[in-house]
């Protein structure tokens, strides 16, 4: 999965940027189960396929079913 298609995914389950941080690193927020979640995405370029370590946390921090990922 590339992180143009996990920021797709994290978008249409209502979260939007938070912040841009100081390089490759935003920050996106929503609200999942009534909870509000932050996801940490470290992305250099929007097409690169990401590591599944790092897949694996960023899904851990969206809380969003890993089935939306596959």
């Amino acid at each position: 999965m590339t992180f143009d298609a996990f920021i797709r995914i994290l978008e249409s389950n209502g979260f939007v940027l938070h912040r841009q941080g100081k390089g490759s690193h935003a920050i996106y927020r929503g609200e999942v189960h009534g909870e509000v979640r932050l996801v940490t995405i470290a992305a250099h370029r929007m097409s690169d396929d990401i590591k599944p370590g790092t897949l694996a946390s960023m899904i851990r921090q969206s809380a969003l079913p890993k089935k939306l990922f596959c």
